[in-house]
C-alpha cells in the first residue's frame, strides 16, 4: 500500500487534531472524571502529555521524511496506549464512566481505537521511509 506524500502530511495533522480533542472531552482538564477512571495514565498530567504529543505529530507532518526514527517513536507510543487501553476495557465497565459522564464515556470508548488507527498509519510510514532508499 502506497501513501503519498500529500495523504501522509494530512495523516499526520489529523493525529495530531485526534490528541488535541481530548480538550474538548476533558473540558480544558476540569473534567474530574476521566483522571478518575484511569488516575495513573489520564491523570490532567497525563491529558496534557497527549496535547503534547498531538503538537508533535502535526510539527513534522511537512517534514517526516527527515524524521524517520521520530516516525517509528510515535509507533511505539500509539501501540503502547492502544495496548493500555485494550486493557483498561476489559478490566472496567464503560456504561459506569457514560452514567457519571457522557463526554468522559465518549472518550474510554473511542480513545484507544483512535490510537491504534494512527499507530498502523505512523507504522505504514515510517516502513516506507525506512523502505525508501532516497531517505538516509
Amino acid at each position: 500500500m502506497d501513501l503519498p506524500n500529500r495523504t501522509i502530511e494530512k495523516g499526520f495533522i489529523l493525529s495530531g487534531l485526534m490528541n488535541l480533542t481530548v480538550l474538548v472531552f476533558s473540558r480544558f482538564f476540569s473534567n474530574s472524571t476521566i483522571p478518575e477512571y484511569d488516575p495513573m495514565v489520564m491523570s490532567n498530567f497525563g491529558l496534557l502529555m497527549i496535547v503534547i504529543w498531538g503538537l508533535a505529530y502535526i510539527s513534522v507532518a511537512k517534514n517526516y521524511e527527515k524524521v524517520k526514527w521520530i516516525v517509528g517513536v510515535f509507533a511505539i507510543e500509539k501501540s503502547i496506549y492502544g495496548y493500555i487501553w485494550i486493557n483498561w476495557m476489559l478490566n472496567n465497565n464503560v456504561s459506569e464512566v457514560y452514567e457519571k459522564d457522557t463526554m468522559a464515556g465518549l472518550f474510554y470508548s473511542i480513545y484507544g481505537l483512535n490510537d491504534l488507527l494512527f499507530c498502523a498509519f505512523f507504522l505504514l510510514v515510517f516502513i516506507k521511509i525506512i523502505n525508501n532508499p532516497r531517505v538516509k
